[in-house]
């Protein structure tokens, strides 16, 4: 499936159902409003670095290196919001 242009802003709701339904079905999962936005915010700004990324590198080395370096540090940002993987006073407990 080809995904057309900013169909990040379709994916976003899509997967933030995901834990939204978890809280549903589940007493483990505890997700405020507040959660909710930022998880939001760190989706879209990974969406559009990605698009950022493709768009300006035509290599296919430097865009993968670029990609991977960005979904680390969103991998990264995740963690630490949400177990305090470095112990940041933004980590979730």
């Amino acid at each position: 499936m080809i995904l057309k242009r900013h169909s990040y802003f379709l994916i976003i709701p899509i997967l933030l159902l995901i834990p939204f339904i978890a809280m549903q079905l589940s007493d483990e999962v505890h997700w405020t409003l507040l959660d909710f936005i930022v998880m939001g915010a760190l989706l879209l700004i990974l969406g559009l670095t990605i698009e950022f990324i493709l768009r300006r590198f035509k290599s296919l080395k430097k865009r993968l290196v670029f990609l991977l370096g960005v979904g680390f540090m969103f991998f990264l940002i995740w963690a630490e919001l949400a177990v305090g993987l470095f112990g940041s006073p933004f980590a979730g407990h």
